[in-house]
């Protein structure tokens, strides 16, 4: 998720239509003009070069992400993961422990344990520590939910608030779940368990399915202010106050995901079974597109179309029917390669490789600026599709290339290393900074784990036919 707060604007397609509108109440930032065309050498899908660009992928990830983020990042003061730091890795401003972070950070710790062992001994203990302080301080011990945010002592902060919002909610328990899975602590399931259980019970809407987005601290659904014509936010965050979000709801089928996989529990198996419906068939539409802001009975709000969001949501949906165990319905595998297909034709920068912002559904990008997580979730699902229809066509694998050239070439500093948060369409970093509270190693870190495992399987497998 991008920290802009997007007001409700005309731009993205309705389940009834595919009307697109222009009206847009933020500006687009100004950009410099696109770069020339760059040439770029395609190679074949072969085990040779399968394994080429594995080790590149695993370089980038020990390199740019593992090493300049730990253990730079644990507070051993305070507890946690700081986010703030500069181009160079120098600490920046702080902006307190916020929930996102924190579960990002404990879920990349434990993912590191699980499938990279000769970093087992580095990293159990910074897993360890994470769930330390979700459990410490995160939590609310007075009426039970995980903090939005609180400041550096762990004290509630007016720029956060009080308040519980689900995305927050949603990674701390995506990082308890990957934290016992890596460790078999079972303080971290215990708790990811209460998370899930304090979140069913204050925000699941039994009557329209998903869940209510913003609570009170104690657990009440905040109603926005609908008749006044003022659209509440979320401190922080692009989310209406009173409405559902695509956001949210993606990364509430991940999270649940993730502790189905170590918790076979039948209440949380209809949750996610439930999710991947409402991802799946409310949330996107053809021809591609997935709608961001709904009422709570599921009525589209128009806004624009977030490539990066497009792509993920397709593997996080792979990723679910996978855990399932019941294999890939034929409506998933088409709306995922629908998603990715148009971000492909309306997102995708033919010049330099890479996918803009955002625009309207049928019309050219409107923010042509390059992020570093839509790059990182776009690297993920080409190869991915790569995969499956690999034999049918090539436009997947060459795609993959060309990102993974714009990667190395535009958004990864090859200086004091790491990623930039943002790039221009003409290559240059316009958000050179390395950390903040909605820039963790979570990304970047999964998409080149996913990436290496994929094209070494892809190798042993042979050139696709």
């Amino acid at each position: 998720m991008r920290n802009k707060s997007w007001l409700l604007r005309a731009g993205v397609v309705t389940a009834l239509g595919f009307a697109s509108c222009l009206l847009s109440a933020a500006q687009s930032p100004a950009v410099a003009p696109a770069a020339k065309p760059e040439s770029i050498t395609y190679l074949a899908p072969t085990k040779e070069n399968y394994l080429k660009f594995a080790d590149e992928a695993e370089g980038m990830l020990r390199r740019d992400i593992l090493t300049p983020w730990f253990p730079r990042n644990v507070d051993n003061e305070n507890g946690g993961f700081y986010s703030g730091f500069t181009r160079e890795w120098k600490p920046a401003r702080s902006e307190g422990k916020f929930s996102v972070f924190q579960g990002r950070m404990t879920w990349v710790a434990s993912q590191i344990v699980i499938r990279r062992p000769d970093l087992r001994e580095q990293f159990v203990p910074i897993v360890h520590h994470g769930v330390d302080f979700l459990s410490n301080v995160m939590w609310d011990k007075q009426y039970g939910g995980f903090f939005w945010g609180l400041d550096d002592k762990g004290q509630i902060t007016p720029f956060y608030s009080d308040g519980k919002h689900l995305y927050g909610m949603s990674f701390c328990i995506y990082g308890l779940a990957a934290a016992y899975q890596a460790t078999k602590d079972p303080k971290a399931l215990e708790l990811a368990q209460a998370g899930f259980r304090w979140m069913d019970q204050h925000a699941h809407d039994a009557k329209n399915g998903g869940y209510f987005e913003w609570l009170t601290r104690d657990g009440k659904v905040v109603v926005g202010e609908k008749d006044t014509g003022k659209i509440q936010g979320v401190p922080l965050a692009a989310f209406p106050i009173g409405y559902r979000s695509m956001n949210t709801h993606i990364h509430l089928l991940e999270s649940l995901t993730q502790l189905y996989e170590v918790w076979k529990d039948d209440t949380l198996r209809q949750r996610v079974e439930e999710l991947l419906a409402i991802v799946r068939d409310k949330i996107s539409v053809e021809p591609g597109a997935m709608n961001l802001y709904f009422t709570n009975d599921w009525r589209a709000i128009p806004d624009h179309d977030s490539y990066g969001h497009d792509v993920e949501a397709t593997y996080l949906m792979e990723e679910t029917e996978d855990v399932l165990g019941h294999g890939h319905d034929p409506k998933t595998e088409r709306m995922g390669k629908l998603l990715v297909d148009h971000a492909l034709a309306y997102g995708w920068d033919e010049n330099l490789g890479g996918f803009f912002q955002h625009g309207t559904t049928m019309g050219k990008p409107e923010d042509k600026q390059k992020e570093w997580w839509v790059q990182f979730e776009g690297l993920n699902v080409l190869l991915l599709l790569h995969e499956k229809y690999g034999s049918q066509t090539d436009v997947y694998f060459k795609a993959f290339q060309r990102q993974w050239n714009f990667i190395k070439k535009y958004q990864t500093d090859p200086e004091f290393h790491g990623v930039y948060e943002m790039v221009g369409e003409d290559g240059l970093p316009v958000v050179a900074s390395k950390g903040r509270i909605w820039k963790a190693a979570y990304h970047d870190g999964r998409a080149l784990l996913n990436v290496t495992a994929r094209l070494r399987r892809l190798a042993e497998a042979g050139p696709a036919k």
